[in-house]
């Protein structure tokens, strides 16, 4: 790598002007990192929860959309997010953007049915999409090149060393005080990472006349709002082949067309089309939008796995998520030092290829191999993600200046939120749907076949339901659940695909 980058100097060397307040770098990284903190919290945490909150709230078919809404309020304004950090600045940016995850948070706990969860999903995902592209960009900002692919190693490890206490923690909420607690639990972690921001970073923001992209923001919400109410409900509300599923989809390809159309010829565009002519940067945001939709699979279904098939405690189902969470900071770690020496490709290949291994694990996941096969899984998954995801964010931040630093990095965070949206969109209409056939199959079709799904993963109803009632609905389950994991391979297989394609030298512009 070469040295002197001109993405990292000149905002360093700002820094050290005189007669400007200083910047307490340690006192900065350590509220960055209790952000990433609670947002890697807020993935494990809730996956594990869920089990409990269908059986209290009801709701299985809507399962999926507990994530689908986070993930598209989330993946949307990330950009706009990043386009305001740029604008104004990443302090003003977090703090508000933190703030309105924290109310979001906090609504979410006192939700009294599945629709009003989703609907306050919407709105923490709201405040979501700036916690980790803006912490991430602070980040860039703070470090040199040098420095920078060691620490965007330790903060991708955050991801995470904190979620190896997310299962941990949203096992012990559920079985000993409330599920509303994998919500509130944001909130004092919240207000310290705000506070250290707030007080200790400075920076000089050259003033502007703004022009939000309101418009491409917009379009990009509708496009894919569509395409994910096409991908759930299809083959579940309605046939595949269907005018609601044929114009969803009309509407997702117009949206898409009028959102790049518009891009280019906004004044300050939300997602500037020049960044993706980078090679390092398109191949990145593409790879992180395949790794985020298989990331989406294992940590929001295979606490079900456990739970409704194996008839394992909420406990033992956090292990097998913690596992993951073992896997991705050791690797994320090491890779922040391999860059350094090898590169970026070489990085990125190896994470590539522990998603393939991971993936290998879950298409071969049965009841007889117990949770443990299912943890090796997620661990091997955790280690080609430290590897993979921490890779892609230092390269982009090495192929752009300052002003456009935060775009990009928003960008591709958006790429592997979307692909986690998308991928909970899919995925869980392929897991619906073939859920519903088994069911109908079995002779357990009623007004609603999903309904026992909600009984069998409350460990008390369950004792209620006939024998072989459980064992038709576990047998339904496990084989819908598989064609999720065969899902999930096929997305590893992508990923590596376009992994090999980075440039070998990836500081150079190809």
């Amino acid at each position: 790598m070469r040295r002197g980058s001109p993405a990292t100097e000149p905002q360093v060397a700002e820094r050290k002007r005189p007669g400007r307040r200083t910047t307490n770098r340690r006192l900065v990284f350590a509220a960055v990192l209790l952000a990433m903190f609670m947002a890697a919290v807020e993935v494990t945490i809730v996956g594990t929860a869920m089990p409990r909150i269908v059986a209290d709230l009801g709701g299985f078919a809507l399962l999926g959309w507990v994530f689908s809404a986070y993930l598209l309020t989330q993946a949307v304004t990330m950009p706009l997010w990043g386009k305001l950090a740029d604008l104004y600045g990443r302090k003003p940016a977090f703090v508000v953007g933190t703030g309105l995850f924290l109310v979001g948070s906090l609504l979410c706990g006192m939700a009294t049915s599945m629709p009003a969860l989703i609907a306050f999903r919407a709105l923490q995902g709201l405040g979501a999409g700036a916690v980790q592209p803006i912490a991430t960009t602070i980040v860039g900002d703070l470090y040199t090149l040098e420095e920078r692919a060691k620490v965007q190693g330790y903060l991708s490890g955050v991801w995470g060393v904190s979620a190896i206490i997310g299962p941990a923690l949203g096992a012990l909420f559920v079985e000993v005080l409330h599920w509303s607690w994998v919500f509130w639990v944001n909130v004092p972690i919240g207000l310290l990472a705000i506070a250290g921001v707030a007080l200790f970073l400075h920076e000089d923001v050259a003033k502007k006349s703004p022009a939000l992209d309101w418009p491409g923001a917009a379009l990009l919400l509708v496009s894919i709002a569509a395409l994910m109410l096409a991908l759930i409900q299809g083959g579940v509300a309605w046939t595949w082949i269907s005018l609601p599923s044929l114009s969803l989809l009309a509407v997702f390809f117009l949206g898409v067309v009028a959102f790049l159309l518009w891009e280019r010829r906004a004044a300050d565009p939300i997602m500037p089309l020049a960044v993706w002519r980078h090679r390092v940067i398109a191949l990145s945001n593409a790879a992180s939008l395949t790794t985020g939709a298989l990331l989406i699979a294992v940590s929001s279904y295979l606490p079900t796995y456990v739970q409704g098939v194996l008839e394992r405690s909420a406990l033992v189902a956090g292990f097998t998520l913690t596992a993951m969470s073992v896997g991705w900071p050791l690797a994320a770690t090491l890779s922040g030092k391999a860059m350094v020496r090898f590169g970026f490709r070489p990085v990125a290949v190896v994470g590539g290829v522990f998603l393939l291994v991971g993936a290998a694990f879950f298409v071969t996941l049965i009841p007889q191999h117990g949770p443990v096969w299912a943890a090796l899984g997620s661990f091997f998954t955790g280690v080609g993600m430290g590897f993979a995801t921490t890779t892609f964010v230092v390269a982009v931040q090495s192929s752009v200046d300052w002003h456009m630093r935060g775009v990009a990095t928003a960008a591709n965070l958006f790429m592997r939120v979307l692909g986690g949206t998308l991928g909970a969109a899919l995925l869980g209409s392929v897991l619906n749907t073939r859920l519903r056939v088994h069911l109908e199959a079995a002779g357990l079709a009623g007004a609603d076949p999903l309904r026992d799904v909600d009984r069998l993963l409350d460990p008390v109803q369950r004792l209620h339901l006939a024998p072989e009632a459980v064992a038709r609905l576990q047998e339904g389950l496990a084989a819908s659940l598989k064609a999720v994991y065969w899902g999930t391979a096929a997305l590893a297989v992508v990923s590596f695909a376009v992994i090999l394609l980075l440039p070998r030298k990836g500081r150079e512009n190809a």
